[in-house]
């Protein structure tokens, strides 16, 4: 666990070596399914299985068929709704030498952020790998700066977090490695990590050009919302001379790229106070004119609505309002509510930029919700563009929720 550093107190005013594993062959436990069909994608649920004795929870598994024939590997928990998270399918791999084969695979992600894509030209902070994307499902490593923190969503993952941090600093030696469990993964997996108390000191770091205060591994998600990397310069662009609104702004990303691009003005709104903190201390640091605002948007956009304030572009990215298939239904109420009364606030002619990222809602259906929206807002609306997260997080074409973050850049009349 992370402990005791404030943002206030973590900002006061102002030749590699390659690592040798040792290769283990392990006899892998085995676990058979209900079926001689190995199901699509990443994740087999409990009633695939056929439920195996003294199997250990967060083992790596060989999953054989229904006729008892190899289809690949995982790992197992009996305690989860996902029994299986498939590693490997259709042929065997080298996964009963798992030190091996993490460090392979997390060498190959890093060098597609490195090498590929050449992050680091214009970022410090990127997704090194992003679970079933990189065919790690439950496994999530993002760099900032000098630092790894490392989100284990899987048992599994957690177990091997030290073959994971080896094979980390096989790429960045003297790194600084964070291992942590979101409190609902806790509930789901069903355990209680025992985590070393970490102290972390927060630093300034790089996003298309402007500098940010970050802690790793504090806060929302790993400390930083790499995902919106991409559309965050996006959106920065089109806000030259333009009257900016950026709601649920978190620690300021898209409203301090309006502010570096030129916008007539903005206003950056959220309910954490926290995060608003840091968007002051970024816009001071940068020497951007941010007006912030401590409130929530819903009684925002409804008080701009009764003093008649618009804004030529309106930017709309709150948290996840949709957890799983229980909570859809709600969680779609509350993105038509905030969308409604978003659309109201954009000037005509003006843009609306709006996102999801609840993996449980797909794209077809967050578009049905914004048109929806625009009806009840009396407002004429256009796609000019359908976003989602960066490439590094690549996604898996059998595995929807990969395509968690979806969002959609609207022109309003």
């Amino acid at each position: 666990m992370l402990v005791g550093i404030g943002f206030q107190e973590a900002f006061p005013p102002q030749a590699r070596q390659p690592a040798r594993y040792p290769v283990r062959i392990m006899t892998l436990p085995q676990v058979r399914l209900l079926t001689d069909r190995l199901p699509a994608g990443p994740w087999i649920f409990g009633r695939q299985v056929d439920e195996p004795s003294g199997v250990e929870n967060g083992a790596l598994v060989e999953i054989q068929d229904a006729s008892d024939r190899f289809v690949g590997h995982g790992l197992y928990n009996s305690s989860s709704d996902i029994r299986i998270r498939v590693l490997s399918r259709g042929r065997r791999s080298a996964w009963d030498r798992p030190v091996e084969v993490l460090r392979q695979m997390i060498a190959r992600s890093a060098r597609l952020r490195s090498k590929t894509l050449r992050l680091g030209d214009h970022s410090d902070m990127w997704r090194v790998v992003h679970a079933e994307g990189d065919d790690l499902p439950g496994l999530i490593v993002d760099r900032m700066g000098d630092c790894y923190v490392v989100e284990h969503h899987a048992l599994g993952f957690w177990r091997l977090r030290k073959e994971i941090e080896k094979a980390l600093l096989a790429i960045s030696d003297g790194a600084t490695v964070i291992h942590r469990v979101p409190k609902n993964v806790r509930n789901l997996e069903n355990f209680e990590p025992e985590e070393e108390e970490v102290t972390v000191e927060g630093r300034w770091l790089n996003e298309g050009g402007i500098s940010y205060p970050v802690i790793p591994g504090y806060g929302h998600k790993t400390g930083w919302f790499c995902d919106q990397r991409d559309n965050r310069q996006t959106i920065g662009a089109l806000c030259r001379g333009r009257v900016v609104l950026d709601l649920c702004c978190n620690a300021g990303g898209f409203a301090l790229q309006a502010a570096k691009h030129g916008a007539h003005s903005v206003t950056a709104v959220d309910l954490d106070e926290d995060v608003l903190e840091r968007a002051r201390m970024a816009a001071e640091q940068n020497q951007f004119e941010v007006t912030l605002e401590h409130e929530d948007i819903f009684h925002h956009l409804r008080r701009r609505a009764h003093e008649g304030q618009r804004a030529e572009v309106v930017i709309l990215d709150p948290h996840k309002m949709i957890r799983g298939r229980s909570s859809l239904e709600g969680g779609k109420e509350k993105y038509l509510d905030m969308n409604t009364l978003a659309l109201g606030a954009v000037s005509q002619g003006g843009l609306l930029a709006t996102y999801s990222c609840s993996g449980a809602l797909d794209l077809p259906s967050f578009l049905g919700v914004l048109f929806q929206a625009a009806r009840r807002a009396e407002r004429t609306v256009k796609i000019l563009a359908i976003q989602g997260a960066g490439p590094d997080h690549p996604q898996r074409p059998d595995f929807p929720r990969s395509r968690y973050l979806k969002g959609a850049l609207l022109f309003v009349d």
